[in-house]
Formats: C-alpha cells, structure tokens, sequence
C-alpha cells in the first residue's frame, strides 16, 4: 500500500481488492444456472415440501443433502424492497432500480435481484412481478436481466424478452465466473501510520508486547494474544530469514510488476517474533529454502516514501541458514521472545 496524507496529515489509499472467481457448480446450483440459460426458473425441494430458489444444495436447518429439482413461476411478489441510485460501479443495471426480495409463485423463499421501474414511487411491497430475460443467456444469474410489474407488457414487448430454443445438445452448466471487486477508503491505525512513516527513513518498526515482550511486525497497536495495548515501539534489522515460501507460475491479473516465475516467503526479521510476507530475489528459484538469510532490497532514496513498498525485495546474505527446526515461528516457540535466532 502507498499512501497519501488526507487533509489531516493522515496517511490513507483507495485500495481495490479484485480478482476472477470461477467455481464449478455441482449438479444442484449446476441445474439452477442451467434453467436460466434456457430461459427457466428452478428450485430444489426439501423433504417437508418446501422449495428454495434459488435451489440449494443442503438443508440450512438440517444439513441434509437436497437433490430434487423442481420449476417454478417466472413471477412473483415483491416481499421487501429498496430503491438504488445511482446504481454502484459494475453493477448490471445502468439506470436506478429497485432491488428486491421476489419470491417466486410456487418458492417458499425470495431470491434477490433488480426490478426495472423508472422510480422507486413505482415501486411497492406485495406488487406482482415478472422475470424479464435476455436474448443471448450463457447460464449466469445475469440471463435474468430483472423483474418488471406483471402485466404491464413490457415483458412480452421487450425486444430481448424472447424465449431461448433449448438445443437437446446443450450440456449442465458445470461452472460459473463470477468477478469479484471491493474498492474502499483505507485509513491505517495509529501503529500502522508510524509504522509506514518509518519506511521513509528505512527503517522498519515493530510493537513489543508488555505482556511478554513479544514483537509483532507490522505492529497492530495491540497484543492480539491477550487484547492488551502494545505501544512500544521497536526499531528491527533489516536482516532475518525464509520461514516459508512459495514459487508462483501463473500470473496474476493486474499484477504486471510481478513478472512469473516469482518466490513470495514469510520473512521473520531478527529481533521479531512473528514473520510477514515479502518477495525473494536475487537468486535461482531453485536456491530458495526455508531457514535462508536474507536482507532488504531498498529502493533509491530519491523513490523512498510511506510505504512498505520501499523494500523491493529480500536478497540473499550468504551467511549460514537458520536450522529448519528453528526457522519460522517454530523459532518464537523454543526461544525468549524477541530472541534473534542464532545461525547454523
């Protein structure tokens, strides 16, 4: 994270957390997606008669496996409801809309989704309601492209509204993609604010527990152990070792800066008691292993800001590797905390 101060002197970032999700879909939730690829609205029945939709797979109540499969109406009542504008940022609706808990003539519960109205005074809890769909389905909740007032024709007179030919060819839907974005305003804690104003001066700082004189790095401002305060700052090396590692071989989207193949590890610094993640380099990916010595990598001073980003990476010391039984946080287990674990 690299911040920025606010009007108050306080560092923060807009931070987006974002990757492609893609589950496969199990023959249950597989038949619902598949439903809706062929214009059709399902649900899965539990023993005592009661439909779910959007079907389930398990029985909240009980834990039993529900396999039936059953078809429902494509309209509805509206059970509750809010009106949303302007729609949020990679929402499926370009316009406001309602947002609502429709259950299904023939459901015995509601399922969420958009009802196309031009303003919430078109809107009300008990209106009857029917499914709108698009022309071109793919077997995502998204075929539905919402619920519009039943009767009112916009239904039948939309130009994507037309029913889909079920080719007997068609295979279940077997998986789904579903990608998964969440922006927001980050202000970091006290702790955390020392903490990345250090990285300015390289140097890195941890929090010392007064329980036991444990060091956490980054400090959280607290012993998350016992849930007292731990405002002892601690200034750390800028050597430690590999307590555990990983090679990644497959890129990951929006991250051009890590060129594959890449070795991110669990850096224990000496002096700290807990190990946080960095990346490794300055060697062969074979070289890498736990208990290796490493030091900082950091960037020009003219590039140095509040960020933990001032550390490009950790490269090799060559001194003698920490034993693998006292590598890692096995290390905090068998010594004194804040104990710098001896070499080999």
């Amino acid at each position: 994270m690299t911040g920025v101060p606010d009007e108050r002197g306080r560092l923060r970032a807009d931070l987006v957390i974002e990757y492609p999700f893609t589950r496969t879909t199990g023959p249950v939730v597989g038949a619902f997606m598949t439903g809706l690829r062929d214009g059709r609205i399902v649900g899965s029945r539990r023993t005592d008669g009661r439909v779910f939709v959007p079907a389930v797979e398990v029985d909240p109540e009980t834990g039993d496996a529900i396999t039936e499969i059953v078809e429902v109406g494509s309209t509805g009542v509206i059970e509750t409801w809010t009106w949303v504008d302007p729609p949020r940022p990679g929402s499926p609706w370009e316009d406001p809309h309602g947002l609502a808990l429709v259950r299904l003539d023939g459901a015995d519960t509601p399922m969420l989704h958009g009802v196309l109205v031009e303003s919430a005074d078109d809107m009300a809890t008990g209106m009857r309601v029917e499914a709108v769909w698009k022309a071109e389905r793919v077997g995502h909740i998204t075929d539905l492209k919402g619920f519009v007032p039943e009767g009112t024709g916009q239904a039948e007179n939309s130009a994507e509204g037309t029913e889909r030919a079920v080719d007997e060819t068609d295979e279940a839907v077997r998986s789904i993609r579903t990608p998964i974005r969440l922006e927001y305003d980050f202000i970091p804690s006290a702790a955390a604010q020392e903490y990345l104003h250090a990285y300015a001066d390289k140097r890195i700082l941890g929090n010392r527990s007064p329980v036991d004189g444990a060091v956490f790095v980054p400090p959280r401002g607290v012993d998350p152990r016992h849930g007292v305060a731990a405002t002892e700052m601690v200034e750390l090396a800028h050597t430690g070792h590999v307590g555990n590692f990983c090679v990644t071989h497959l890129p990951i989207p929006g991250r051009d800066d890590l060129p594959t193949p890449y070795v991110s590890a669990w850096i224990h610094l000496d002096g700290a008691d807990i190990g946080f993640l960095g990346l490794v380099a300055g060697c062969d990916l074979d070289d890498v292993r736990i208990g290796m010595r490493v030091r900082a990598v950091w960037k020009p001073d003219e590039d140095l800001g509040a960020t933990a980003e001032n550390v490009l990476y950790w490269e090799p010391t060559g001194d003698p590797d920490v034993p693998v039984d006292r590598a890692g946080n096995r290390a905090w287990r068998d010594s004194a905390p804040g104990e710098v674990v001896e070499d080999a």
